[in-house]
């Protein structure tokens, strides 16, 4: 019955938005009240799930998004993502710019969070396909196919971390095992799927629409990819540091401070001021208006994936994914399947795969103390099944639906089956890596 309500919600939630033309941050937040009431949450404590949800995706990611999006906007108006389609039209050719954008995500992902890498590579991605008239969601969906295989596939990202440490696994062979899994999944799931989707139309966000500039008003090359790619390179100079034998704890709280994402963030939009503004004769007043016009684009999209984030909270506090973890106990599957389908049950019921992979961790728990499972293909397993149909119920649908400024249909047609399609093959290859194990 539980199930039942859960579905029943998720297709008024899309009924809402797609028929009834609802704004989806408020189809979202009344989705969440009624499946609240339904799966017999008090309603003296609904309020407080919901605000706890909102409160704690928010919290996560508001920062880096709004100051994502505000270095993003500098970087068009100030000519250095034209310089940087420029110089990559030149290295790979304006035909190849997929692939160029899918190794740039591949080597970005493996140091930054996905919604990090989603905002300081999705403004490039706007230029690159404005400038040279290229189908947007074509040329963007294997860079998120590449971004999202190594947040959920690769150590140092949280979840394959997480489950590691649960199942006594190697980070050097889950990361080994990792990207041998990860390269042919980002090829199917990127180039080769979104051959399916080049008709589809996209009107990315204006804000970053760059404006053409004669090539003597642009920045130079140098300049332009390193101010760009600071937080990468400071991220992942920061991604080594808990390696490091520092003693001081002064020193490491202090490192700790500055490898903070939204700290880095922050700085490298600072020397971007300087960088790509001052030192380009831009005033003070008029780069603030560019930061101001960010905001303004962005913050409808905040409201929607906080809401869906309070959606998130309020199946997790009914506790539709400990029913579903009882209910998982009784299959008579493969160890290597079973954690997949839990993790992909839970994602699909919950949305959240930070949660999915948790609980199903919790299920496989029992059969790992057999030893009769490999445990780096288990976390791999799990971290595939977790990213299976990103819908209406994950914040990363939402992203990636305002940013691309898509339809629901369209959504569904691309960033759902890409998800999906990343899930399934990353179970092919563990499957195929465990007769080789």
């Amino acid at each position: 019955m539980t199930l039942l309500i859960v579905f029943a919600c998720l297709v008024l939630l899309i009924l809402m938005i797609s028929w009834g033309k609802f704004n989806p941050f408020l189809a979202l937040l009344l989705t969440a009240i009624f499946a609240g009431l339904l799966l017999g949450i008090p309603p003296k404590q609904l309020p407080a799930s919901i605000q706890k949800g909102f409160g704690d995706t928010l919290g996560s990611i508001v920062l880096i998004i709004a100051l994502g999006a505000m270095l993003g906007k500098l970087v068009a108006e100030s000519g250095a993502a034209q310089k940087m389609a420029t110089v990559l039209a030149g290295l790979f050719g304006t035909k190849n710019m997929q692939w160029a954008l899918l190794i740039t995500a591949f080597i970005v992902g493996i140091p930054l969070f996905y919604g990090v890498g989603f905002v300081l590579l999705v403004p490039l991605l706007f230029s690159i396909t404005y400038q040279y008239r290229l189908p947007v969601v074509y040329v963007g969906l294997p860079m998120l196919a590449a971004l999202s295989v190594t947040h959920g596939f690769l150590p140092p990202h949280p979840s394959p971390v997480a489950l590691a440490a649960q199942f006594g696994a190697s980070i050097g062979l889950t990361l080994i095992y990792g990207f041998i899994i990860a390269i042919p999944t980002v090829l199917i799931a990127g180039p080769l799927f979104a051959r399916t989707v080049k008709g589809l139309h996209a009107q990315p966000l204006e804000t970053f629409r760059p404006n053409e500039l004669p090539q003597d008003q642009l920045p130079g090359t140098a300049n332009s990819f390193f101010t760009a790619l600071l937080p990468v390179i400071l991220l992942a100079a920061t991604a080594g540091l808990p390696y490091l034998d520092i003693k001081s704890e002064g020193v490491k709280q202090g490192l700790s401070f500055l490898a903070d994402a939204s700290i880095v963030l922050l700085i490298a939009l600072m020397l971007a001021t300087i960088t790509l503004g001052t030192a380009q004769g831009k005033s003070i007043k008029q780069i603030m208006h560019y930061y101001g016009e960010a905001l303004k684009d962005i913050t409808l999209i905040l409201l929607i994936i906080g809401s869906a984030g309070a959606l998130k909270q309020v199946l997790t506090d009914s506790g539709v994914s400990n029913e579903i973890a009882a209910g998982m106990q009784y299959f008579n599957l493969p160890p290597l399947v079973l954690g997949w389908l839990s993790a992909a049950i839970i994602r699909i019921a919950v949305g959240s795969a930070t949660v999915a992979g948790l609980t199903a961790a919790g299920i496989i728990a029992p059969i790992m103390t057999q030893g009769t499972v490999n445990p780096e293909l288990m976390v791999l397993s799990i971290g595939a099944g977790s990213l299976v149909c990103s819908h209406v119920n994950d914040s990363g649908f939402w992203l990636y639906k305002e940013y691309f400024n898509l339809s629901m249909k369209d959504t569904f047609r691309s960033w759902t089956l890409m998800e999906t399609i990343v899930a399934f093959v990353g179970l092919g290859g563990v499957l195929i890596l465990d007769r080789f194990i």
